[in-house]
């Protein structure tokens, strides 16, 4: 029996030909047909609300492939008693864009109806684009709906974002993945169960695929297509069919938006943390990925200063080393050194009283009153220099003297107890004890 029309036919490979995707058949059409999103679409959430009501504004739905901003907008289409038009950020142009506003505009104008217009990877508009859709959208001839999977913080206008509500929508996680597997399993416009999967290996696709659902369904169809079927034509997917069909596993990782910033936020957060295992984690992700190692290298010196500093002075050389063996060696060899010098900034002692330091005494500029400079600290003999000398600090005990450097007590500097600033604090210390003996 063909798995996709319900005709007596075995599966073969090249079953479903000429028919739409099996991500593309099992796509929700109604809300309650969604699987997650339920902290906007759940009962008495605002947004399942608004579209319940038919009475929302202009919205920009954002978040990861596969998560179903597309799938949310059609919804929206069905359930709306509203014009609706769709265009993509790809496709339209300006003189596109202006033929389907204009037709808003009319449509409202003769039918008293407003155009919700749809516009997918609305992010890879450029500003002018942008702003060709701004009036149409405040004088409420259109509601816009547009999907991106880039922060619209930063890639849409803020005029644009201010006439709109953000809704960020969720990766799916693994259960929620497997619940829309098993859906696609036994639904007649799926595969209208002819196919059967273990547990284990629906669990070990939806962990591959990271969320996206769509990717899930089509490595479901590939395994499906290409799984010999039994003599009844029914098929059996196992972990092992499953993971013959799933290509290498791609890991998610945009190389200048959320995904890249997020995770090198988890790599430098887990290395301050203390913990190389996770650390080194993160490392094999962005390497796999591939990030710049010298943009890895440049954060890990950045780190040795802030979070490290003078607990491990060594700390900022190796840093600077790695940063130079990177430059000379390249990958892949450079994943090693940046694993020695990220396992050591992470089992290193920590301090931040450096990085304190300076932003005390920045703000003290910025914020307070310019403190002069001592006049026996400045350079050369002043005609009003008076009788305070410079004392040479090598000629006094211990190579300390005792005299007014700045004309403030602040503390900025506190070093702390860690590693080698222990032995910092305790010389400071001893010089605080000179100064009271005088």
């Amino acid at each position: 029996m063909d798995l996709f029309n319900g005709q007596s036919e075995a599966p073969k490979a090249k079953a479903g030909a000429g028919t739409a995707p099996l991500a593309a058949r099992m796509r929700p059409q109604a809300l309650n047909e969604i699987v997650g999103q339920q902290h906007i679409l759940g009962e008495g959430k605002l947004l399942r609300r608004a579209i319940e009501a038919d009475r929302f504004s202009s919205i920009i739905l954002y978040g990861p492939p596969g998560c179903g901003k597309t799938t949310l907008s059609e919804v929206i289409a069905k359930t709306t008693d509203r014009r609706f038009e769709r265009t993509s950020g790809v496709l339209a142009n300006v003189a596109i864009l202006r033929k389907i506003l204009e037709g808003a505009k009319h449509w409202k104008k003769m039918n008293g109806k407003d155009t919700v217009l749809f516009i997918d990877e609305i992010h890879r508009f450029n500003k002018s684009q942008q702003d060709v859709l701004l009036p149409y959208v405040e004088d409420g001839d259109i509601i816009l709906i547009g999907a991106t999977t880039h922060n619209p913080f930063y890639f849409i206008n803020t005029p644009l974002n201010s006439r709109s509500q953000i809704f960020q929508l969720q990766a799916l996680d693994e259960e929620e993945i497997v619940d829309v597997l098993k859906r696609a399993l036994i639904a007649p416009k799926g595969l209208n169960d002819y196919v059967t999967a273990s547990d284990e290996g629906l669990s070990h696709l939806a962990a591959v695929c990271e969320g996206d659902a769509r990717r899930a369904l089509n490595a479901l169809e590939i395994a499906a297509l290409t799984t010999a079927p039994a003599e009844d034509g029914s098929v059996h997917l196992s972990r092992h069919e499953i993971e013959e069909s799933v290509q290498k596993k791609a890991v998610v990782y945009d190389h200048d938006e959320d995904e890249h910033y997020d995770t090198i936020s988890a790599f430098i957060k887990s290395v301050r943390g203390s913990d190389p295992n996770a650390a080194v984690y993160w490392l094999a992700k962005m390497l796999y990925a591939g990030e710049d190692p010298r943009f890895i290298a440049r954060r890990l010196i950045i780190l040795a200063s802030e979070d490290i500093g003078n607990a491990d002075p060594r700390g900022l050389t190796l840093a600077v080393s790695a940063m130079q063996a990177v430059e000379f060696i390249g990958m892949p060899e450079a994943r090693i050194t940046l694993s020695q010098v990220t396992t050591y900034l992470a089992c290193a002692p920590k301090s931040n009283a450096a990085y304190l330091a300076v932003n005390k005494a920045l703000n003290d500029v910025e914020n307070g009153r310019t403190l002069p400079v001592p006049k026996h600290l400045q350079s050369g003999p002043k005609p009003d220099q008076g009788d305070v000398k410079y004392q040479y600090a090598h000629n006094g005990e211990d190579h300390f003297v005792d005299q007014q450097y700045i004309p403030t007590d602040t503390i900025y500097y506190e070093p702390t107890n860690q590693g080698y600033e222990d032995i910092i604090r305790k010389r400071i210390e001893h010089w605080n004890a000179l100064r009271k003996k005088k």
